[in-house]
């Protein structure tokens, strides 16, 4: 008896809120080689609190190892062990719903979606200094009267794919210049369409690459109900669709690219992780309570170690290890540690 009173003794430790416990556990979450320990208070200031404020954002990783965070109110540059080196704040910075990172002959360059903003933009990821920025492609035709861009990657020639999630649901192609060459997509939920084509990334698992699409909010009928089936497609680099990768999943909003595996956040509260063959291999951090997951207002004391509430960037280091970050009214960012 005094064993299983023990056991659920520290069972409900590791539920508490982080403000709850003194010492917080880590919580191991996944399974098999896709197995994970969370590293408690990793990215928070001396006081225990958020220092990045509200998220809504993704997450890339230079080749030092140092991890950039996108949050409402700019870029916080992290070491490994979860503290801040350098930021970039400000009306230049604000509101970069997601980002990717390339190694140049001039540098590394962070390339950032920006939807409040209604542009694209390409800085130094070491100075900051901007060298590109992306507003409405007039050549496009299109006539916009909206700009979001949500997500964005870059080709291994150097070209510019933005997608216009919260707006258009196109997908436009730049060159590494800027110049608009062309686009492609359209709203709706049939099997080439757009509904909220919100995160994407170059799919690197294939040769040549693709993109690798979040739609995710594809509506499907289910006893004559619409339910949201979000779903991720796979293009080639000139827009043309090969096939859709995987259905049926929660709210897709990115996708991070490592060897055979790619990490997909699901707003729903849970990180998908699937092999080459697009079979989930993980799901971490699931969360259980419908009122905490798909939500924002999840302030930092009723946070749970381990248990997420609306994942929405991820990105792998080098180690295997992965960084996630909750859409989140505190501002939350997460190590989970690979167990070899």
């Amino acid at each position: 008896m005094k064993r299983s009173l023990l056991s659920i003794a520290v069972v409900f430790s590791l539920a508490l809120p982080v403000s709850a416990a003194d010492k917080v556990q880590p919580v191991r979450m996944g399974c098999g080689v896709m197995t994970f320990d969370t590293v408690p208070g990793w990215g928070l200031g001396e006081d225990g609190k958020s220092v990045i404020g509200p998220t809504h954002g993704g997450v890339v990783i230079d080749k030092s190892g140092h991890i950039y965070t996108s949050a409402n109110l700019g870029v916080f540059v992290f070491s490994p062990a979860g503290k801040v080196v350098r930021r970039f704040l400000g009306d230049n910075y604000s509101n970069i719903h997601d980002m990717e990172i390339r190694d140049e002959a001039e540098g590394e360059f962070i390339y950032g979606a920006r939807n409040v903003a209604g542009e694209g933009i390409k800085f130094h990821a070491e100075t900051g200094d901007i060298v590109l920025k992306l507003g409405i492609p007039e050549e496009s035709g299109l006539k916009l009267t909206k700009w979001a861009p949500t997500a964005i990657t870059v080709a291994p020639n150097g070209d510019i794919i933005l997608a216009d999630g919260y707006a258009s649901n196109h997908i436009f192609k730049f060159d590494k210049k800027g110049k608009y060459l062309m686009h492609f997509g359209t709203p709706g939920d049939g099997l080439k369409e757009f509904h909220t084509a919100h995160g994407m990334t170059l799919d690197t698992r294939y040769n040549p690459p693709r993109l690798l699409v979040c739609d995710r909010n594809h509506l499907v009928r289910i006893d004559g109900k619409d339910e949201t089936k979000g779903r991720l497609l796979h293009y080639d680099l000139d827009g043309n669709f090969i096939q859709e990768v995987i259905t049926g999943l929660g709210m897709p909003t990115s996708a991070a690219v490592q060897g055979d595996y790619v990490s997909v956040p699901d707003l729903h509260g849970r990180l998908v992780i699937l092999d080459k063959s697009n079979t989930i291999m993980a799901v971490l951090g699931h969360n259980a309570d419908p009122a905490k997951r798909v939500n924002f207002n999840v302030p930092q004391d009723q946070w749970i170690e381990g248990v997420f509430s609306g994942t929405h960037g991820s990105y792998w280091d080098k180690d295997g290890n992965l960084y996630v970050q909750d859409w989140n009214v505190s501002g939350r960012i997460m190590k989970l540690v690979r167990v070899k």
